[in-house]
């Protein structure tokens, strides 16, 4: 259900994550001026990057005075021992507050854990001091999994995650037409789902680099969705940012029945031009 205090519209801008990998963080230390003090920024859990660089990554995001959300990978954990070392050096280092929980690209699991909601119910990441987990949502469906596969998965992850005391939270996938993401979370509010959503947004980028992303994430990209957001597929040259995106999410939200919204930025062309970019058009959001 909606929670009357939280059914309301700040700012859009306001409260936005961004999304760095391990490599990312000099690029990170430049944007930071630019970024609000406690910021969350997601680490991403990618296969060429070790356990060292995420955590260092963490740690940079902390001394940066930003808020680190670390991902975790199900299908490439190995072991439920490398599960629980994995988050004892994010406690250490006091970065376990938040996690996000993916499944993971790998068609099959390279340990114990097929799914996200395999790591939570193992009960060891409220163990080790998370209050907070991030689920993915699909609003354009997932190229791989069936819709009603997808709302059981996500009914059964929040579920778990409330039966341990956990506040969860939805980001979703990025795209290009703001309808169907409207759609899609009223759907979900329709289903007393109340979590907060983050919109995963493209932060600016080259339309190439972009289509590019679409392609590779399964994202709608048709000429008339790319023409709503200001892209067009005969011309790749030159750059592209979310303002015509952002403007439609703004104008259809209605805080009553989507609830609490957020923006998570993909930083696609960079972590400086998207807090760049967040930092020059914070007025007109």
């Amino acid at each position: 259900m909606i929670d009357p205090a939280t059914a309301h519209t700040p700012g859009l801008l306001e409260g936005f994550s961004v999304e760095i990998t391990g490599k990312d963080v000099p690029a990170l230390i430049e944007a930071a001026p630019l970024l609000p003090r406690g910021t969350a920024v997601n680490i991403t859990y990618l296969a060429n990057e070790d356990a060292a660089s995420r955590l260092r990554a963490a740690e940079s995001v902390l001394s940066l005075g930003l808020h680190p959300v670390p991902h975790l990978s199900a299908r490439r954990i190995r072991s439920a021992a490398e599960l629980t070392e994995t988050l004892a050096a994010y406690q250490q280092a006091g970065a376990a507050d938040e996690v996000f929980l993916i499944g993971g690209d790998p068609p099959s699991p390279e340990g114990p854990f097929p799914d996200a909601l395999s790591l939570i119910e193992t009960g060891v990441l409220e163990q080790h001091g998370v209050r907070s987990v991030g689920i993915a949502g699909y609003p354009e469906g997932h190229p791989k999994i069936a819709d009603a596969d997808l709302a059981e998965a996500m009914g059964l992850k929040l579920d778990a995650i409330a039966e341990r005391g956990m506040a969860a939270s939805i980001i979703t996938q990025f795209g290009f037409d703001a309808e169907p993401v409207l759609n899609w979370i009223r759907g979900l509010r329709g289903r007393g789902i109340g979590a907060p959503v983050r919109v995963g947004v493209p932060g600016p980028a080259g339309i190439k680099r972009l289509l590019g992303y679409a392609r590779r994430f399964g994202v709608a990209s048709s000429a008339g969705i790319a023409q709503k957001y200001g892209l067009s597929l005969t011309s790749l040259i030159g750059t592209a940012g979310p303002e015509k995106f952002l403007h439609a999410l703004d104008d259809g939200l209605e805080p009553d029945i989507h609830g609490q919204v957020l923006l998570h930025f993909y930083t696609f062309g960079g972590v400086p031009a998207t807090a760049r970019w967040v930092h020059d058009h914070s007025e007109e959001f």
